[in-house]
């Protein structure tokens, strides 16, 4: 499900299940969250006092024209007034500390996850999925439990307190007011449910937007040269639209909501003064408690608007959570024992000082494999040994699978059946970041990190010195990249590599990979997409980088993988032929026909050039 194809969060009921799952990250702030729940409930109760002070003012001081106790009565006021303050001060920094740290866990336990789970993952997640999750929802939460709780209890407290005080003052005109309540009460829950929806419409429509504005500016090469201007414009018109719409019928909603709450207050106050006005003409009532009993009448309106309004952000709430405990509960596909754990450590908490020395040795033994969204078989019963040092190919048409072999060996996927040997020991019994460090892997499409050359190279090995670096890129021919620059090492390659092409990316990268001296390669059809000169500068570097070490090829190009000590030839998934490149030739079956076929393109090609 996208981040845009999210069901309407308001359709929810509340679900004390859904809640539950926080209860791990709560539980370490729960003494917190009572201090805060104890200095609202301290908040609540002077502001309760507040007109009772008033009230006590007029009847005794005023109105008796006398200024006895006015000392005392100044030195109690003074004296709430700090306790206001200090409550103030209490529950803003606690509350703040919550905000902040809640969020901070689940932020980091999230993406703790994220590097925990396998590609399969990120292979069908949508990146902005995952970064909503990261960044947006569990913001969303931090922010709700540690303000929306602290308004509530507030709120629950200052209601009830303000009904005892009524009753307390006079019960006939108290009973009047809370008719009212059930008038503003129905009026707030519907109207706040409406509201939160048309926000929720308002604030997805403004994501479609902004998308659909940052992919107007990042392909508009390829608008103008496609000439779809206009389809752009009508497609940025149309999200306009819709967002002008949800924003009118957002006004169009506060434009009766507003009005039923303002003239539910002035009701209350129309009571209070009618009727409280005749109490006090006959003696029932005093001035200062009419004032008092007004204060209240006005003021407890609010707090019932703000209970409603947090309930249904409460509700639609449970779906931040829900996606957040859905990555956190997310199943890992593959997963260390606890006893390889215990030995080599995880992917954030490595124990390098027990991990062994790789040798290169790769034996696949009776391996089966179905991928997980998958039901046929691509691999049954497949048996190969690959001695360190050996130099495999992996050949097919475009998505043929590949990369299914590579994947395995590298551990990104487990068979479903039969055994992987590294080094004669199957790779479950070891650590995943131990045969990953020992892999130097090279796309198709490079991927460069935002910053300058050196620190993309250095990525490889990140406590390498500068003359490591040099040394890597020396090794591939990527000097010739920076020799070209006027920074040299220290030039900026942009967002994903931008300022860089292709050909000069797909080295840095090769240097990268090597920086680390890894015992496997992998090169997934890496000079499938550059130009003749840096392909010839990649293949001389392959020549010099592979030799000694495993190496997996995933070749588009047949005539670069004319060298490999065994070719295994892919169709639909499974490996039908396997052999050195004379011995496939020589049984003229589907790697023959690949070869003499590529072979008469490259032809055609070179006379027509």
């Amino acid at each position: 499900m996208s981040y845009y194809e999210e069901q309407d969060d308001l359709k929810q009921s509340f679900n004390i299940k859904i809640w539950m799952k926080l209860k791990p990250f709560i539980a370490r702030y729960k003494f917190k969250l009572i201090g805060v729940m104890l200095l609202m409930m301290v908040l609540a109760l002077t502001d309760i006092t507040m007109p009772l002070f008033q009230s006590y003012i007029v009847d005794n001081i005023i109105e008796k024209r006398n200024l006895d106790g006015m000392e005392i009565f100044t030195a109690l006021y003074i004296l709430v007034l700090i306790i206001q303050v200090i409550s103030v001060y209490g529950f803003t920094r606690l509350s703040m500390l919550i905000e902040m740290r809640l969020g901070f866990d689940l932020r980091e336990a999230v993406f703790t996850k994220l590097q925990k789970l396998s590609l399969s993952y990120y292979n069908t997640t949508p990146v902005g999925y995952m970064m909503s999750r990261v960044l947006s929802d569990t913001g969303k939460i931090g922010e709700s439990i540690a303000w929306g709780i602290v308004d509530m209890f507030w709120a629950l407290v200052y209601v009830i307190g303000v009904f005892i005080a009524m009753f307390f003052l006079n019960y006939k005109l108290a009973l009047l007011v809370i008719t009212i309540i059930p008038i503003m009460a129905i009026a707030t829950v519907f109207f706040q449910g409406k509201l939160l929806s048309a926000n929720r419409t308002i604030r997805k429509t403004n994501a479609i937007m902004t998308g659909e504005f940052n992919e107007c500016i990042t392909g508009a090469k390829t608008s103008k040269t496609l000439v779809i201007e206009d389809k752009n414009f009508k497609g940025f018109r149309t999200t306009t639209d819709k967002m002008y719409n949800a924003n009118v019928h957002m006004a169009r909603l506060n434009a009766v909501f507003i009005p039923i709450i303002i003239f539910a207050g002035s009701l209350a106050t129309a009571i209070v003064l009618s009727r409280g006005g005749r109490y006090a003409l006959d003696g029932i009532f005093k001035i200062g408690q009419l004032s008092a009993f007004l204060a209240y009448s006005i003021g407890i309106f609010e707090p019932i608007q703000n209970l409603a309004r947090i309930f249904a952000e409460f509700i639609s709430l449970q779906a931040n959570i829900e996606r957040v405990s859905g990555v956190l509960e997310q199943e890992l596909l593959i997963q260390d024992t606890d006893e390889v754990i215990a030995k080599y450590g995880d992917n954030i908490h490595p124990k390098k000082e027990n991990w062994e020395t790789i040798q290169g040795d790769i034996e696949f033994k009776n391996v089966s494999f179905v991928y997980p969204d998958g039901e046929e078989e691509v691999l049954k019963d497949f048996s190969l040994k690959i001695p360190a040092g050996t130099n495999v190919a992996i050949v097919g048409e475009t998505g043929a699978g590949k990369s299914t072999l590579v994947n395995l060996a590298c551990r990104f996927f487990e068979p479903t059946s039969g055994q992987i040997l590294i080094d004669g020991v199957d790779y479950k019994e070891r650590s995943q970041l131990w045969l990953h460090s020992n892999i130097g892997y090279v796309l198709q499409s490079p991927h460069l990190f935002s910053g300058t050359i050196k620190e993309n190279i250095r990525y490889g090995k990140l406590d390498a010195t500068d003359e490591e670096v040099e040394r890597a890129a020396k090794a591939v021919s990527a000097d010739t990249v920076v020799a070209k620059l006027d920074k040299g090492y220290d030039s900026d390659v942009g967002e994903n590599g931008d300022r860089l092409s292709t050909g000069e990316k797909q080295l840095i990268s090769f240097a990268r990979a090597i920086i680390a001296d890894p015992r496997i390669f992998v090169l997934d059809e890496a000079t499938s997409s550059i130009d003749t000169h840096t392909e010839q500068l990649i293949q001389d570097a392959i020549n010099h980088i592979l030799h000694g070490r495993t190496s997996f090829i995933i070749a588009h190009r047949l005539s670069t993988i004319r060298k490999a000590d065994i070719i295994l030839v892919v169709k639909e998934g499974k490996i039908i032929e396997r052999g050195t490149h004379k011995e496939l030739l020589k049984k003229k079956g589907y790697y023959y026909d690949l070869y003499t076929k590529q072979f008469e393109e490259e032809k055609t090609q070179e006379r027509l050039g």
